[in-house]
């Protein structure tokens, strides 16, 4: 179980998170909604030891490997897409695994072998996904996963993080209720002074 306590953090006079409450629990999903500028990847951050609490605390992190998609893709562009994905595998890993599990989420054997800047939006979602779900990480912190796939591309792509986050602490930020219900677990809403459109 990883907890957070009243943890609060801020840039400059911004106040982004105030006294955050949360728990995740372990081998479960817990999906985190909220309007832009609520906090939703500075919570990720947190998680992922990327940003420093200004207080409260944060229980449950100590040796848990970790792994994310941003809503970046953050691959590199020279590499192929299946070259992306073996920089994070123990070199004991067969390639082989590596293209089964692209293929898995759509690509073909073409835009594997292709450098990760020649490939579309959705192609390079596809491998920053597969990327982060592919590893033994413990807890993964999933950032706007689906952002920018095509509607039949996501439903394929849903269903491979679906069975990949099975048994694993997850913490899915979306903007969309019907992937914070596709997941079930639990759903936390994070306040902001927009309206939220969730």
């Amino acid at each position: 179980m990883i907890r957070l306590r009243g943890v609060t953090k801020r840039y400059g006079d911004q106040l982004v998170l105030d006294g955050l409450d949360l728990e995740l629990p372990e081998g479960r999903v817990t999906c985190v909604m909220g309007p832009n500028g609520a906090g939703k990847t500075t919570l990720a951050r947190i998680l992922l030891g990327l940003e420093t609490p200004d207080g409260g605390q944060v229980d449950g992190l100590d040796g848990l490997s970790c792994a994310a998609v941003f809503q970046e893709d953050r691959l590199c562009g020279q590499l192929t897409a299946a070259g992306n994905v073996v920089l994070v595998l123990d070199r004991r890993v067969p390639v082989t695994r590596v293209h089964q599990e692209l293929a898995a989420v759509g690509l073909d054997a073409e835009s594997r072998a292709k450098p990760a800047r020649e490939l579309s939006g959705g192609q390079r979602r596809r491998v920053a996904i597969v990327r982060a779900l592919v590893t033994e990480a413990r807890l993964l912190v999933l950032d706007e996963p689906f952002k920018g796939l095509d509607s039949a591309g996501r439903d394929l792509v849903m269903a491979y993080v679906r069975e990949r986050c099975a048994g694993r602490t997850t913490l899915l930020i979306t903007h969309d209720a019907s992937e914070a219900a596709w997941f079930g677990g639990s759903v936390v809403r994070l306040a902001g002074r927009e309206p939220d459109a969730c």
